[in-house]
């Protein structure tokens, strides 16, 4: 038996590297003679340098970069060849800054400018950019304004041969325009500190900002797909440098040639820290379950609501790895999730068995004890 193990990561508890390899545990505690493939996994978030290090390798470039308050801070991403992976949140993540350090109006995404120059200087053709967890809501002028800074320093910013050049494919699952009521600022600046007339001052520079590129380009790519995502720097790549939008997930999955993957497997178990009806919309497990090619999905999580949706959705299984009523403080230690995610994969392998699955005739403990 052939099972592959693709989850998320569970914010704030697990990465996906350590919840896979909880789920492998599981597995291999009732069938030891499984062979399980673990996938580092990420949308374009959390985890997304991770996720493609584990599928094309490369090397770790690290760079001092300005944070969200324009402070020093060190941020990495990975060169392999000529393509650089950068994830935003290295520079412009909402987890470089306090609570109360948290201002939509200020924070800017200068640090990610940075990490794009430093990776074209390094010779990158193809920079492959993961939006997610950022803490700005600036229409990505804060990036552009480090991206002339750098080039202008460097006496080439008239011709910007360097960047003409270079092909942006930008990951995200976000959907969003950069304007309006769903929009970067309506729907994601709240969370990261906007208050509700901060909010309509950030919708407003935004709109400014788009249609005075919109006059210079003579094309308006504010409501393109992506355009919304991690405060606007979506649009700013579209308008800008050109850039592609795909699927965090399924940019990955191709990457890796999940498909082929998959085309022998018995079972694939996919997962996130909440699933409910959001995860129908595009998240990573959605991506999965697209990719899977008729393969059986188990999907678990933290916390599981919409449970008959999912199941209709396609999903062949859908389990919490928590008991009801588990206190959350504790389900959210590392050692915990561990523990539940690898039972309820023991338990998952097991009804397979036991519902004579076809790819299940393969030797198994009859039964198992959590605590043994």
């Amino acid at each position: 038996m052939k099972v592959i193990v693709a989850i998320d990561s569970f914010k704030g508890c697990l990465t996906s590297v350590e919840a896979n390899s909880a789920a492998v545990e599981g597995v291999h505690r009732v069938c030891p003679e499984a062979e399980v493939v673990q996938v580092a996994v990420s949308d374009g978030g959390e985890g997304f340098l991770e996720a493609f290090d584990a599928a094309i390798g490369g090397d770790w470039v690290s760079v001092v970069v300005r944070d969200p308050l324009m402070r020093p801070v060190t941020a990495k991403y990975l060169l392999r060849g000529d393509t650089a992976v950068i994830e935003i949140a290295q520079a412009s993540g909402l987890t470089l800054l306090a609570q109360e350090e948290r201002n939509p109006m200020v924070a800017t995404s200068y640090g990610t400018g940075q990490l794009v120059a430093d990776a074209v200087w390094n010779g990158a053709k193809h920079v492959i950019v993961g939006l997610g967890g950022s803490a700005t809501s600036d229409a990505g002028m804060g990036m552009l304004r480090a991206l002339i800074d750098t080039f202008a320093k460097h006496g080439t910013w008239d011709d910007i041969d360097a960047l003409k050049q270079v092909r942006f494919t930008i990951a995200s699952d976000v959907k969003n325009p950069l304007c309006g009521e769903h929009g970067a600022a309506h729907v994601f600046a709240p969370q990261k500190g906007a208050t509700p007339e901060m909010v309509s001052r950030l919708d407003e520079r935004a709109r400014r900002f788009a249609d005075l590129s919109a006059r210079h380009f003579g094309y308006d790519r504010s409501t393109a797909v992506g355009a919304g995502a991690a405060g606007g720097l979506g649009y700013a790549f579209l308008e800008y440098l050109d850039a592609t939008c795909q699927s965090g997930i399924q940019l990955l999955l191709d990457t890796i040639h999940f498909r082929d993957l998959v085309k022998n497997a018995s079972l694939v178990i996919t997962g996130e820290g909440a699933a409910d009806l959001q995860t129908l919309m595009g998240k990573l497990p959605m991506g999965i379950l697209q990719q899977a090619q008729g393969t059986p999905v188990a999907l678990i999580a933290g916390r599981v609501s919409d449970k008959e949706q999912l199941l209709s959705a396609g999903f062949a299984k859908v389990e919490c790895i928590n008991p009801p009523g588990f206190p959350m403080e504790e389900a959210m230690r590392k050692d915990v999730a561990q523990q539940h995610i690898s039972q309820t994969c023991q338990r998952i392998i097991l009804e397979m068995k036991n519902d004579g699955h076809p790819s299940a005739s393969f030797p198994c403990r009859a039964s198992w004890h959590p605590h043994e």
